[in-house]
């Protein structure tokens, strides 16, 4: 009886919840709507975060209440299997659903009902085991490790600069792939050729994109997220330096902003890459933050990057628009809960009500006019969906070239999971893009690389690199192996599979992994789904 009432609940649940709005923002024109988010400092009438919410304290569970653990298992279970039922005997709540994301969603959903029973630390833990899943096709990875300078930074990262000593250090790591490598050791090579003939060595109008990732400011790293860091570098057929910032609660905005603002100037001041060559890419949280970075450079005359791709970007910290209850039986993102574990209160600490609204904080109510092209990739099924619509209207209206996607049953930042035919696609646009849209609607034309950024950059990319392997495995190298990993890129190069072809991991492919292939892909899109909480 318990499953029969379950099942039961699901499906009316399922059956109302798109009917439901609980505001009057669906009923405005998006020009009309945009007018609740013109104001920074005054949050939306429909706004569902108190501007006043403080951080709570967690009480860690009593001995006794350990029993919670297994009820909760027990719940989830039979929610899973309700949901199994319901998608054999009425269809998937969404369409074009498999089994795959009816199990994903169900187990993730409403787990925001459980915070009180895990930790940052304890759930941070869990998001490292992203490091674990298998990974598309090898890719060239080099950690690097800089000192944050002082740069005499304006605006609100002034006293957050003044405070640098040359001391503190930032991480990231470049990201690579196959024939990317191949075509840049042959120029290089080339190149050394060049300058010891004539002292003219052949150049490239390259690009670079800084990758920011997500977690909802507080979780995940920049190698957890190379499922989207790998095949964005192979795609864009470009090098993508990926960033690690500091993460709440432990340092709370505007710091990770000054850190992405420090990756940004170390790219295009240290390593001397034309703005006009890099793209800033980021996912969820990481969008909202490529948004700050564009609004903070814009807003203090700096010279802004080509472009934006931007994929599910968080931009409204409100949660004020409609598709945060249309969607929230779909999506994998819970909604945010009023205690320790709120990403909100998290991010924002103590200046909470100051910052809230803050442009830099939720880019949607900030000033769009002069920011560079952008793509905007967006699930249609993800509680962001509205707010990302109002986000890519609002910069339209300001003049901005903006390319806005909104994929059909897609949930939050389906790219990490390449089981899934739109995350292909998704993918696929951004290489069009990056190839022929960009071209045409960014004001400045990329430059040449100057030999001084094509030495820093060979230098730091073959400095201790690691061969990312198919099965997420690192592999140390030496001259030899990088020798063989540019000799299996040259000989691919004469079949009909390339990097740009790739997105699913390439143990898929394998016979001897074939039946294998389920168990590990549920494992693979669960931690996925744990990781991007936003």
């Amino acid at each position: 009886m318990p499953l029969l009432s379950a099942i039961t609940t699901r499906f009316l649940s399922r059956r109302r919840a798109p009917n439901e709005p609980t505001s009057n923002t669906t009923k405005l024109s998006p020009a009309d709507a945009l007018l609740h988010y013109s104001t920074p400092g005054v949050a939306p009438p429909s706004a569902r975060i108190d501007p006043k919410l403080k951080l709570a304290a967690r009480r860690p569970p009593r001995v006794w209440e350990y029993w919670k653990f297994a009820a909760v298992a027990a719940s989830k279970a039979t929610h899973v299997t309700s949901e199994v039922l319901s998608h054999t005997i009425w269809g998937p709540r969404r369409k074009t659903w498999g089994i795959e994301m009816t199990i994903l969603t169900s187990l993730i959903r409403e787990i925001e009902r459980h915070a009180d029973l895990v930790n940052i630390d304890s759930l941070r833990t869990i998001i490292s085991l992203g490091g674990l899943v298998p990974l598309p096709s090898d890719a060239l990875v080099t950690p690097v490790t800089f000192r944050v300078t002082k740069r005499n930074l304006r605006g609100i990262l002034a006293e957050w600069d003044a405070a640098e000593t040359g001391e503190r250090e930032l991480h990231g790591e470049w990201v690579v792939g196959r024939k990317t490598w191949r075509r840049l050791q042959h120029e290089w090579k080339n190149g050394a050729r060049a300058e010891e003939d004539s002292s003219s060595a052949p150049k490239r109008q390259e690009r670079v994109i800084l990758y920011i990732h997500g977690g909802a400011y507080y979780l995940s790293s920049a190698a957890v997220q190379r499922i989207i860091s790998i095949p964005l570098a192979k795609y864009a057929d470009a090098r993508v330096f990926a960033l690690d910032y500091r993460l709440a609660p432990e340092t709370c905005f505007p710091g990770p902003l000054h850190d992405v603002v420090s990756g940004y100037f170390r790219l295009v001041e240290d390593l001397q890459i034309p703005p006009e060559n890099v793209i800033v890419a980021g996912d969820s949280a990481g969008g909202g933050l490529c948004l700050a970075l564009m609004l903070y450079l814009r807003d203090n005359s700096y010279a802004l990057p080509a472009a934006a791709i931007l994929m599910s970007p968080w931009c409204d910290l409100t949660l004020s628009c409609d598709s945060w209850d249309l969607n929230a039986a779909y999506d994998v993102v819970p909604f945010p809960p009023d205690n320790h574990m709120n990403p909100i209160a998290m991010y924002l600490g103590e200046h909470m009500e100051q910052y809230l609204t803050h442009p830099y904080a939720s880019p949607l109510f900030g000033d769009m006019h002069g920011l560079p092209p952008m793509l905007i990739q967006a699930g249609d099924a993800e509680v962001l969906r509205d707010e990302i619509t109002l986000l890519a209207h609002k910069a339209k209206l300001a003049g901005v070239e903006v390319q806005h996607e909104l994929y059909n049953d897609a949930i939050h930042v389906f790219q990490i999971y390449p089981f899934l035919d739109c995350a292909k696609q998704a993918f696929q646009s951004i290489r069009n893009y990056v190839r022929h849209t960009l071209p045409q609607a960014q004001s400045r034309s990329p430059q040449i690389l100057s030999s001084h950024a094509e030495a820093e950059l060979g230098h730091e990319m073959s400095a201790n690199p690691v061969i990312v392997t198919g099965d997420g495995t690192e592999m140390p190298t030496c001259e030899e192996q990088l020798q063989e990993f540019e000799n299996v890129s040259n000989r691919s190069n004469t079949t009909t599979s390339s990097d740009m072809d790739e997105v699913t991991p390439s143990f898929i492919r394998s016979p001897a992994w074939k039946h294998k292939f389920h168990l590990v892909r549920w494992h693979y899109a669960l931690i996925l789904a744990a990781s991007h909480p936003l």
